[in-house]
């Protein structure tokens, strides 16, 4: 079973245990739900791990998940989950998959008009509502029966599904087998290319450039990868193979002389390349992935380097996030590329969940305040910010709320004394339906800031999203909007917004929106990144991190950034802490 297969077990386990009893089974959903997001996000098969002895290397894989894989990939099944799942239709898994279904939901509508066959349930599900009839069920009505219509056939045509890889998943993939080629003494230099080397949000096959001047030897030590399940081709000077996960693997090897025109070419983009082309005709030039002819004489010329060959052009080097034929080229030739924002640049992260019990509305952090401190010294920041998620304002009085962040900051200052590093007071607080904040008056104004999201309720119309955002931001506490788009790589298209209206007000306002680093979110996307700065509104990158090690994702979000165009000065977490002290009282 791959990784996927196997994360998709495990969400069904969880989800039987919801159904059956969420109180009771509380401990295994929490688990087996942190085991599939590990397996899912993880670079490496768990049979590869299996084979390997490391189990127990993939995060939130105790004694107990650990017996269960072993058990899976021994006979294909696990017994104990047979048993949690008995008495549960597939076709309520099926129903799982559209992203408004939670399995309580799934449950109701399968049971309820007897739904047993998972091949036909999207269908069946939407037959049901066309006809009116979900509508009656009791807690769900007109307005739910049309939301759940409108998410089926939008499911359907392909809306928050892609078979493409998460960038840092493929990332990770091609370093590993980059690091494999490395091993060989003929490899002299190997690259990523394609739309992973410009750092696209979503990857598809992936593909590798080596530089060498014995191609025989180094496709044979690239088909020898550990981890490859089965040969595709093997060349002369190209090979692909399938690795144990299902995804493709493409080589591509020349000797020094060539590497630069390789890496040029194939990096691409295709709209880039044309563009260049273009461009180089009018010189009477010819390029392609071994150089760059003269039609005039009918010499070619190789480049061992990029600069080189975008030189012999007469342009500037182009970073490969750039090369999307939207202005790039054209910038080039006129010297005026943008100095690109780099992680170094980077002096904080503000958006930071600690495991200090604020009593949160969902997803608590893992790692304590001064593990999160020492983790951003590490990282040679200055400053950082906690956003733990607003306490649940179902389970807590006004008063409750205000002391427990009291409590926090109080916490939050002891370690900033005895550690002697600067902490914002933040939180990451939901915007309600109506717009209001889930924290009362009291308890913002006991913070520096606070980051505002949208963690429910995501099927609103594109102006009623609209209107709910910009009102939540209005607070004057409100300062950072995270994760704009709601989107979920792979799983979650995401809300409308308009975004000329929300890019406008924050300009006016003095408001910030982020750029999630998170491997599912990397949201805004780059595209809307790019607008956001023409239009000067100020941005930030966040990592969203629950735990630690996962502030060092900022490498993502500041690819995603440079892929917008930013500039260090674009960004607001390059500043100094007296400078972002004034942006958030402003």
């Amino acid at each position: 079973m791959t990784n996927k297969e196997i994360s998709k077990l495990f969400l069904e386990v969880a989800a039987s245990y919801t159904i059956k009893n969420e109180k009771k089974y509380r401990f295994q959903i929490i688990a087996y739900q942190k085991a599939a997001e590990a397996i899912e996000g993880s670079p490496y098969q768990v049979i590869d791990l299996y084979k390997e002895g490391k189990l127990d290397e993939i995060p939130g894989v105790g004694p107990t998940i650990k017996l269960r894989l072993e058990e899976l990939i021994k006979t294909g099944r696990v017994k104990h989950f047979d048993d949690v799942k008995k008495g549960i239709s597939p076709a309520v898994f099926r129903l799982m998959e559209i992203p408004s279904f939670g399995p309580k939901k799934a449950y109701k509508i399968a049971t309820e008009f007897n739904l047993k066959n998972e091949k036909t349930a999207l269908e069946d599900v939407r037959k049901l509502a066309i006809e009116g009839k979900i509508e009656k069920i009791e807690g769900f009505g007109k307005k739910s029966e049309e939301d759940l219509l409108t998410a089926v056939e939008e499911f359907k045509k392909g809306k928050g599904k892609t078979t493409k890889m998460i960038l840092p998943y493929a990332l990770e993939i091609a370093n590993d087998i980059i690091d494999h080629l490395k091993k060989h003494k003929a490899v002299l230099d190997a690259k990523p290319l394609g739309s992973l080397r410009r750092m696209k949000s979503m990857v598809g096959d992936i593909d590798i450039a080596v530089s060498t001047n014995n191609p025989k030897e180094v496709i044979e030590h690239f088909t020898n990868y550990p981890r490859r399940q089965r040969l595709i081709e093997k060349g002369a000077i190209t090979s692909s193979f399938l690795t144990t996960g299902g995804n493709q693997v493409d080589l591509m090897v020349l000797p020094p002389s060539q590497f630069g025109s390789l890496l040029q070419h194939f990096t691409g983009s295709k709209d880039h390349n044309v563009s260049l082309r273009e461009f180089a005709l009018g010189k009477n030039l010819s390029l392609n992935e071994k150089g760059i002819k003269n039609l005039k004489t009918g010499k070619l010329t190789k480049y061992s380097t990029e600069e080189d060959f975008y030189k012999a052009l007469g342009m500037q080097w182009i970073p490969p996030e750039l090369r999307e034929n939207t202005g790039e080229i054209e910038a080039s030739k006129n010297n005026k590329l943008p100095n690109l924002v780099e992680v170094k640049d980077i002096k904080g992260d503000f958006h930071l969940h600690s495991s200090f019990p604020v009593e949160e509305s969902h997803d608590p952090g893992k790692s304590s305040i001064e593990e999160l401190v020492k983790k951003a010294r590490g990282l040679n920041y200055e400053y950082i910010g906690l956003s733990e998620h607003n306490p649940s304002q179902s389970k807590h009085t006004n008063d409750q709320i205000v002391r427990l962040l009291e409590k926090r900051n109080k916490e939050a200052e002891k370690v900033e004394k005895r550690l002697n590093f600067k902490i914002f007071k933040l939180m990451e607080t939901d915007i309600l339906p109506n717009g209001k904040l889930a924290l009362p008056q009291d308890a913002l104004k006991i913070l520096d800031a606070t980051i505002v999201s949208i963690h429910s309720v995501f099927i609103m119309k594109k102006e009623d999203m609209t209107k709910r955002v910009i009102e939540g931001l209005s607070h004057p506490k409100a300062k950072i909007l995270a994760h704009p788009s709601g989107r979920l790589l792979g799983k979650r298209a995401g809300y409308e917004l308009d975004y000329d209206l929300l890019f406008d007000f924050c300009k006016k306002n003095n408001k910030a929106i982020e750029i999630n680093a998170h491997p599912k979110r990397l949201d805004l996307d780059d595209s809307l990144v790019k607008i956001a700065i023409e239009r000067g509104v100020m941005l930030v990158i966040n990592t969203d991190s629950h735990e630690k090690d996962q502030m060092d994702l900022m490498y993502y979000g500041v690819a995603i950034a440079r892929r917008g165009w930013a500039e260090k000065d674009d960004i607001i977490n390059t500043m100094s802490y007296n400078e972002v002290l004034d942006f958030f009282k402003k």
